[in-house]
């Protein structure tokens, strides 16, 4: 198995978003949109109180589609090129059906289906430096997760909360696939974004971006366990 090639920070399971936490993340959104989702980079923090102003209130609702349904309204949109747009395509492969396979250069990720075909979707890839490659497995499964900064991140910009809760303006978007081989948690994985924008993009810091949509769809296809192979 091909280890990893760099070292991102922590993420871990999120509760839901009482109001207090609501209003500081909607303060820090700019630094959290900046630094992504895997590793600290610098950023500027905006005034909290212009964007508190900027949010509007996220109603807070029991796990299912009728949160789903109401999150989704809320999370920052973005115009899709068509050809970009998650599609069934031909893929010829010797990985077995079911296997995700990231091609980093294509900017794309592949569901292995039957038939010689496979489900497309497009992504965002780690920027130059940071992109990784390598074979891992599903460990975990997390419907709108949190994101907890990196010590270091966090003594850069004190002002940083030690976690921001998962929601609709989360740098993690919807859905969260966390990355193991031989069972230790990688720290990479396939999540939502509340930056659409930079979907077929190399921006990220190593992991692998999906428009929310997107990665909802994903989940819903693949259960703990699956393979990953990023190249």
């Amino acid at each position: 198995m091909r280890p990893l090639t760099m070292r991102p920070l922590s993420m871990r399971p999120l509760s839901m978003r009482p109001l207090p936490a609501r209003l500081l993340l909607a303060g820090l959104l700019p630094v959290a949109a900046g630094l992504a989702a895997c590793q600290s980079q610098t950023a500027q923090i905006a005034a909290p109180a212009e964007a508190v102003a900027a949010l509007p209130a996220v109603p807070q609702l029991p796990p299912g589609p009728e949160r789903d349904a109401a999150w989704m309204k809320l999370a920052p949109k973005a115009p899709l090129d068509p050809a970009l747009a998650r599609t069934t395509v031909d893929f010829a492969t010797r990985e077995p059906v079911g296997t995700i396979v990231v091609e980093t250069a294509e900017r794309r990720l592949y569901l292995v289906q039957p038939g010689g075909k496979a489900m497309r979707y497009p992504v965002s890839v780690g920027r130059a430096g940071l992109a990784w490659t390598g074979r891992a497995e599903i460990d975990r499964k997390l419907e709108w997760p949190d994101w907890n900064p990196a010590p270091e991140m966090i003594g850069r910009h004190p002002d940083l909360p030690p976690r921001l809760e998962g929601g609709p303006f989360s740098p993690i978007g919807a859905r969260a696939l966390y990355l193991a081989q031989d069972r230790k948690d990688t720290l990479y994985r396939i999540h939502g974004t509340n930056e659409p924008e930079t979907i077929g993009q190399a921006v990220s810091s190593g992991c692998i971006r999906m428009l929310n949509e997107d990665v909802m769809d994903l989940y819903g296809r693949v259960p703990v366990g699956t393979k990953v192979v990023v190249r």
